[in-house]
């Protein structure tokens, strides 16, 4: 049950029983857990192919331009003519690109890293990587903002404390004002879905810091460097390749984000008031 007494859509209710594992006499006691919705949701680009991610199946307007975006398939909403639910599918959102881009590149060539299909172990990574472009260098944050950020980060997440099986992502400014929020079962979908709230909002990623509830990998980093974000903090541990390409894109990366403590990787210049 999320803080507010209500049941999210994003989540079902199953019955199940919490047994004892110390004490074999005691009899399961039946109760009702909370269970976050995972299902797959086929993003159908139009003249450039289809990507399943299995997520939760709400906010698919706000993931899909996230993920359109983050994987370097448009530069903006005016890059996509059309974006809608399929009628007959509803696990499908059809897309189709704006005439202008759909002409002027080869969308395979300019993608980022594809998350959702282990890029990873693709030969072109290091070619990929090498396409990510360096951030800015603008944001300053005090250090005492990080675990604001991440106390805000953790009030919100209501679908965590309805079922316990979701990430989150939230995009924040200078002064630890979150501007975006998402949560999916997915770390890479939560972080799309935030990026997507930023451009149907207006909201210009660029300069900008995100905060992530789960491990950071290269694709994370991939995924924020295409956004501009110049500050990645995280509640969790980072991989030594997204440490690595955070430092080549100019990417302030903090892990391990606590009350009174964070370790920062990359770029420590942009956190300030250490003294």
């Amino acid at each position: 049950m999320s803080k507010t007494g209500t049941r999210p859509e994003a989540v079902r209710y199953v019955r199940a029983y919490r047994i004892s594992t110390d004490d074999s006499a005691a009899r399961p006691a039946e109760e009702e857990v909370g269970l976050a919705l995972e299902a797959p949701v086929t993003i159908d680009v139009d003249g450039v192919g289809s990507y399943t991610n299995l997520c939760l199946p709400v906010e698919r307007r706000a993931m899909t331009l996230g993920f359109l975006f983050s994987e370097g398939m448009i530069d903006g909403p005016e890059d996509v003519a059309l974006l809608e639910p399929s009628e007959v599918y509803p696990g499908i959102v059809r897309v189709k690109l704006a005439a202008h881009v759909a002409q002027s590149r080869d969308q395979e060539a300019h993608r980022l890293i594809l998350s959702s299909c282990g890029a990873c172990g693709s030969e072109g990574l290091e070619e990929k990587l090498k396409a990510l472009r360096k951030v800015g260098d603008t944001l300053r944050v005090e250090s005492r903002v990080l675990p604001a950020v991440r106390g805000a980060l953790r009030e919100n997440q209501t679908l965590f404390d309805a079922c316990g099986g979701t990430h989150a992502a939230a995009v924040f400014d200078a002064r630890g004002k979150l501007l975006a929020f998402a949560e999916d079962t997915g770390r890479h979908n939560a972080l799309d879905k935030a990026v997507g709230k930023c451009l149907l909002g207006g909201i210009q990623t660029s300069g900008l810091g995100v905060m992530l509830s789960g491990r950071v990998s290269v694709e994370m980093v991939g995924k924020c460097a295409r956004a501009g974000f110049e500050l990645i903090t995280a509640i969790s541990a980072p991989t030594s390749l997204a440490v690595d390409v955070a430092a080549t894109c100019g990417i302030t990366l903090c892990a391990f984000v606590r009350e009174t403590r964070a370790t920062v990787f990359t770029h420590p210049g942009r956190v300030t008031g250490q003294s």
